[in-house]
């Protein structure tokens, strides 16, 4: 590894109208500062930082477009005050994480103008995020020109998926004319705990399968043989699979015609209703946030039961199915901001996968929120709470890709 003294690499995550980022010191792989930035494009922008070891700032102002919210960024990062760098020199790198890159790349790349070429390529693919990261990609390019900037794509991890995996069943001229396939998201997360866990248990990764668990509001679940990704709830786009926050997952397609024609709803109505008021929000009628919902079920609300017992049920089918496609199982994962903290839906998820050789130990599993083990020490397939960071595998890709 060479010297990354002075390496530092900003992380910057862009959606339409907010910019999330990280500054990692990538000579020890330490958080530096983190914030968001928030209501770009109107007068009452906000952005919060964050310095590492510092007090939280909090500044409201005009931010017109993602390029000011960069400007912002950087002025925080090198304030004479609460600055955690001396000059915008030191950071040596930009890293983008980028949701859709349909089949064009397998892994994180140096961006050029053919990379952004690319993804607007896939702009259809992926409409409500690639253009807001495409957005990032060029504003960061503005404000700091010259600094090596990486792409890092959602999509990624999933490339290695077989054929009979990520072919639909439609016909296959739609395939090869508009690449109407299967694509999968979460990867960089999927990725990141998939390797964790290998050093977690000691073990080569190439040695593992692994089931990943990546749940929040937005959730998936990835069967990984040997460090590769072989399939994924997610589709096309990142409604299919699992049911989430307020996305419906796994529907029949014919339901999209059935309720156009029988209440009269156009077909963007029909996708808003199945991306935006569906999932833990449409079945509870309580909230798209898990958390809201298991205070209701503790106060005796069905609804509220009924919404956390679909949601378990999907994650357990999949593990189930998943447990076949890799024919043996090392390790069930659980990651992201449900995964990690709902002791309740890591309980129902795991009702019944004794079958498979999973046996979760009840105790370690209620009182675990950070790395650990939580099945029993007789159980064949581990059960494991791994706490995603796709910041640090966003950080990792670039430097390695610009510091060799």
């Amino acid at each position: 590894m060479p010297d990354l003294a002075g390496k530092n690499v900003l992380v910057i995550n862009c959606g339409s109208s907010s910019l999330k980022y990280q500054l990692l010191d990538m000579a020890h792989e330490t958080l530096m500062a983190k914030g968001l930035v928030e209501r770009i494009g109107l007068e009452d922008g906000i952005h919060t930082y964050s310095p590492t070891g510092g007090a939280n700032l909090r500044e409201e102002t005009p931010i017109p477009d993602h390029a000011r919210g960069i400007e912002l960024v950087l002025a925080a990062l090198v304030h004479p005050e609460h600055g955690v760098m001396k000059s915008m020199d030191e950071v040596a790198a930009v890293g983008h994480r980028v949701v859709h890159a349909g089949e064009k790349y397998s892994g994180s790349v140096l961006i050029t103008e053919d990379v952004i070429d690319a993804l607007k390529e896939c702009v259809p693919l992926a409409p409500l995020h690639n253009p807001a990261n495409i957005t990032g990609i060029e504003a960061a390019q503005k404000v700091m020109p010259g600094v090596p900037m990486v792409g890092v794509f959602d999509t990624a991890f999933h490339q290695t998926m077989p054929d009979r995996a990520y072919i639909y069943p439609i016909p296959y001229h739609l395939y090869e004319q508009y690449k109407i396939r299967r694509y999968g998201f979460h990867g960089t997360s999927h990725r990141f705990v998939t390797l964790r866990a290998a050093q977690v248990l000691e073990r080569g990764v190439n040695e593992l399968n692994f089931i990943t668990c990546h749940l929040g509001n937005g959730a998936s679940v990835a069967a990984v043989l040997g460090g590769r990704s072989i399939d994924t709830s997610m589709g096309l786009t990142p409604l299919e699979g699992l049911m989430m926050g307020t996305r419906s997952g796994d529907i029949d397609p014919a339901l999209v015609g059935f309720l156009a024609r029988r209440l009269d709803m156009k077909l963007a109505q029909v996708e808003s209703m199945l991306n935006k008021e569906s999932g833990m929000l449409g079945i509870s009628g309580i909230s798209s946030d898990l958390r809201d919902v298991e205070r209701e079920y503790a106060n005796g609300n069905d609804r509220a039961r009924l919404a956390l017992e679909v949601y378990a049920y999907h994650i357990r089918k999949y593990i189930g199915a998943y447990a076949v496609a890799l024919g043996r199982v090392d390790a069930i994962i659980f990651t992201a901001g449900v995964g990690e903290h709902a002791s309740l839906v890591r309980e129902w998820a795991c009702r019944g996968l004794e079958a498979i050789g999973a046996i979760l130990d009840p105790f370690k599993n209620a009182t675990r929120h950070d790395e650990a083990i939580i099945s029993k020490a007789a159980s064949r397939v581990k059960i494991m709470i791994i706490p995603t960071n796709e910041e640090l595998m966003i950080a990792r890709d670039t430097r390695d890709l610009v510091f060799g």
